[in-house]
């Protein structure tokens, strides 16, 4: 038999609210979040610790505003001089990358899960998880929302208040909801 976790994985729908293995990974995340969050801000260190024991993969070069919340953590990679400003929500039910030299401004979400447009699948609590790419030197502006399944190219710029919920290619400044490609940078 196929665990809820495996079908997640395989981008199959999936029952997150009801499986004993995945409400306990969430519940240790939200416990080592709320440590994280309660820190002093001085306590760069212990801060930098708890992430890298958290997170599926960092540089060694990073630095996470306190608030910061995820699901899992084991899903996320932050690539070299990574930078996420207050209130920064990862849902990292699929992996979510982030390469090097990116920089996210404060009420940034980004959103692996969704929910089946069928009202029965979505009444079950069934939901899917989609990756999201964010390449190198990518500025993401405040109040960004990123959807499941979303690819950001390399050396972007993502403008305040987007939803981005289609791909962006390399080299453009995006901006909108939806979010579009304004020009090549």
């Amino acid at each position: 038999m196929v665990s809820e976790k495996e079908k997640c994985c395989r981008g199959k729908l999936y029952d997150a609210n009801d499986d004993p293995e995945l409400i306990a990974e969430r519940e240790a995340c939200k416990l080592r979040c709320h440590e994280y969050n309660h820190l002093l801000p001085t306590e760069t260190g212990r801060r930098a610790e708890i992430i890298a024991g958290l997170f599926g993969k960092t540089g060694h070069k990073f630095l996470i505003e306190q608030p910061f919340h995820c699901d899992y953590g084991y899903n996320i990679e932050i690539g070299e001089n990574f930078y996420a400003n207050v209130n920064c929500v990862v849902l990292d039910e699929a992996k979510v990358k982030f390469g090097d030299n990116v920089f996210v401004a404060p009420n940034c979400g980004f959103y692996t899960a969704g929910h089946p447009s069928d009202v029965g699948q979505r009444n079950r609590g069934l939901e899917y998880a989609r990756p999201i790419v964010i390449g190198d030197n990518v500025w993401i502006g405040a109040n960004v929302c990123v959807l499941p399944g979303v690819a950001i190219g390399d050396n972007c710029v993502i403008g305040a208040g987007s939803v981005v919920n289609r791909d962006i290619p390399a080299g453009s400044l995006a901006v909108g909801n939806p979010c579009r490609v304004i020009r090549e940078l």
